[in-house]
C-alpha cells in the first residue's frame, strides 16, 4: 500500500473514532491545558488553532499561555493550498473567515512568528508523526517555520488518537511532543 492510501484509510476511521472521543471526554482540553508543564515550551509566541469539528479545543490552553503572559496568535490560510500565517489573537476579539472558511483573527492583526505551534491532529504516534486533515497547510508552514529558525510542535490530541505508527513521506513534518487529556508525552527522537 502506498503511504497516500494509508493516510486515507486510517484518516476515515481516526475521524470517527475522534467524534466518539470528543463526545466521552468534554472536558478533555481543560485537562489538557492543567496537563501542561509550562517550562517545556521555549520562551516566544504561541500559535494554537482554533478547533473544527470534534478537534480538541486549544482554547483553554491559549487562556492559560496568555495568563503567563505569552502572545498567542491563530492561523490564518491566505490561499487553499498556500502556507498559513499567523496572527496574534486576544481571547474574546472577532475572528473572520479565511481563505479556507476557519475563522481567524483580520488581515489588519499583528502578524506573528511564533516559537511553538499548537497542532490540531486525526491522529498522532509515539515518533512525533502526526496525521491531518490532508490539505498540508501545517506540514508546508512548519517546513517553512523551521527553515527560519527553531520551532517547537506540539500535538493537541485526545489520548485515544495515538496509533501505532503514522506513514511518513519526506514533506510531512514531525511533532517534538504531544499534549492530551492524560498528559504531556516529549516525542522520542531517533
Amino acid at each position: 500500500m502506498t503511504p497516500a492510501f494509508d493516510k486515507t484509510a486510517l484518516r476515515q476511521r481516526m475521524r470517527r473514532l475522534r467524534r466518539s472521543l470528543a463526545a466521552a471526554a468534554p472536558d478533555a482540553g481543560f485537562r489538557a491545558a492543567e496537563a501542561l508543564p509550562l517550562e517545556a515550551l521555549p520562551d516566544g509566541p504561541v500559535a494554537v488553532y482554533y478547533a473544527q469539528g470534534s478537534e480538541l479545543d486549544p482554547t483553554p490552553l491559549a487562556e492559560r499561555l496568555a495568563a503567563a503572559g505569552r502572545t498567542v496568535a491563530l492561523p490564518a490560510a491566505q490561499a487553499r493550498d498556500g502556507r498559513l500565517q499567523f496572527r496574534r489573537w486576544r481571547i474574546g476579539e472577532a475572528l473572520e473567515a479565511d481563505a479556507v472558511g476557519v475563522p481567524a483573527p483580520g488581515a489588519a492583526a499583528e502578524a506573528v512568528t511564533p516559537r511553538v505551534v499548537v497542532t490540531p491532529l486525526v491522529a498522532y504516534d509515539a515518533r512525533g508523526g502526526r496525521l491531518g486533515q490532508g490539505g498540508g497547510h501545517y506540514d508546508r508552514t512548519l517546513e517553512n517555520l523551521r527553515a527560519a529558525g527553531p520551532v517547537f510542535v506540539l500535538g493537541l490530541a485526545y489520548a485515544g488518537q495515538a496509533v501505532d505508527e503514522i506513514p511518513m513521506e519526506p514533506h510531512d513534518q514531525r511533532l517534538d511532543a504531544i499534549l492530551t487529556e492524560a498528559g504531556y508525552q516529549p516525542v522520542e527522537k531517533d
